[in-house]
């Protein structure tokens, strides 16, 4: 250790200086202080943003375990009816008209008159053209006149007859001479018949060059023209006509129900046939089912059948392709139940049934017995019952839900008019 007394004089020098400075106490604590508020200021900062984040977290959390996790979910729900339903069987038809008829003339001549419009609905016995009917009218002349000729030869050769008769009993005359007589009359007799024959061809001639409608039913478009000259019998129409009313559908249905359907006939049951727009949105008609193929298409397992319907307003039109719906058996006071709310599992179906107590859905099997696609028949369920429609996403069995109100019961009457508020339901 090196005393005071053995340092440099200059080492001793600076220690006196140092030693001898003042200190400046009041700068040191101002420094000090300052230091102090700004780590307050930074630590209060982060504690209020910190706090302020778990408070959002947390604001966030609730709002999301309240609704996912112990919250009721928002359904559609429907109750169980009873009634009936019918187990129908669907395909697509054609409209085949019952009768259609191309017309011909039967005897050749000029086309003189068209007294039909396109497109006419006609009934039978109508006249629809003339022929010129000049040149069979004279032909009945001729006819007419070699039968009166031939019935005159007749009357003369029966004088001649009831005379000879009278002579021959007196023995004036031989009996070949009668003989002779009496063959006279009757070939007379046979030429006055093949005389009227001919009159009556004439006649009919006549009648031909009128040509009338055959049956009631609509007028297709003119396919001759007045002027022309037309065959007899020709291979070219002059028009059709197609019956409207009434009118049938054709369509195949399944192998498989052909004995049910057949059982239906036979025991003398009217089956109801509906036929629909091809988007099965518009019905166009009901009828009855008329008669079934007499035998299956090996191609495609079906069988035609045919239905008639009135068709009092045209709706169906020949070779027009609708949905046709027969009407199999009707299954009596049915659980029925919206089809939205099947839900299926593999080949199972099954709906959330809704406790009215608890609030809390259970999943039940059942049995679909048939369906119209908005409504089916189930076993399975009780009429009164509620059952899921929509909503089923987070559903299992035991958790609760609240039934939403339709939209039209929470719309005010002033914002929207009543009839708008039933299109909406």
């Amino acid at each position: 250790m090196i005393s005071e007394s053995n340092r440099p004089s200059s080492l001793k020098s600076e220690v006196v200086s140092v030693e001898s400075k003042p200190v400046d106490h009041k700068s040191g604590s101002h420094w000090a202080t300052w230091i102090v508020v700004l780590l307050l200021l930074l630590g209060g900062g982060y504690l209020l943003s910190h706090r302020a984040a778990g408070v959002s977290t947390a604001k966030g959390s609730g709002k999301k375990g309240g609704k996912g996790a112990g919250g009721p979910i928002p359904v559609a729900a429907e109750t169980v009816k009873q009634g009936d339903m019918g187990i129908y069987i669907s395909n697509i038809g054609t409209v085949t008209a019952t009768y259609t008829v191309s017309i011909t003339s039967r005897v050749a001549g000029q086309l003189m008159e068209v007294d039909y419009r396109e497109g006419q609905l006609v009934h039978k016995g109508d006249v629809l053209a003339i022929i010129d009917p000049r040149p069979y009218t004279a032909a009945v002349e001729q006819a007419e006149g070699q039968l009166e000729r031939d019935q005159a030869l007749l009357k003369n050769a029966h004088t001649d007859l009831d005379r000879y008769t009278a002579a021959f009993a007196q023995h004036a005359i031989p009996e070949q001479t009668l003989a002779t007589q009496q063959a006279l009359v009757n070939q007379d007799e046979g030429t006055v018949k093949l005389d009227q024959g001919n009159v009556d061809a004439a006649k009919v001639n006549v009648d031909y060059t009128r040509i009338t409608s055959p049956i009631d039913g609509r007028v297709g478009l003119r396919l001759v023209d007045p002027g022309n000259i037309v065959p007899a019998n020709g291979t070219a129409a002059l028009l059709s006509i197609t019956q409207l009313q009434p009118i049938t559908v054709i369509f195949p249905i399944p192998e498989d129900f052909i004995s049910e359907v057949v059982a239906q006939v036979r025991a003398g049951h009217k089956l109801e046939v509906d036929a629909f727009e091809r988007d099965n949105s518009t019905l166009l008609a009901k009828g009855t089912l008329l008669t079934l193929d007499n035998q299956i298409d090996t191609g495609t397992g079906t069988v035609k059948i045919r239905a008639e319907f009135p068709n009092a307003d045209n709706h169906l039109f020949p070779n027009e392709f609708v949905n046709a719906r027969l009407l199999v058996r009707t299954l009596k006071n049915s659980n029925i139940v919206p089809s939205a709310a099947l839900q299926r599992n593999n080949d199972a179906s099954y709906v959330y049934v809704i406790d009215t107590g608890t609030k809390a859905v259970k999943s039940r099997p059942v049995t679909v017995l048939a369906t119209d696609g908005l409504q089916s028949a189930v076993t399975g369920v009780e009429p009164g019952e509620t059952l899921v429609t929509d909503g089923f996403d987070k559903l299992q069995d035991g958790t609760k839900v609240v039934v939403r109100q339709p939209r039209a019961a929470n719309a005010t009457p002033d914002s929207a008019p009543a009839a708008h508020k039933g299109h909406k339901q």
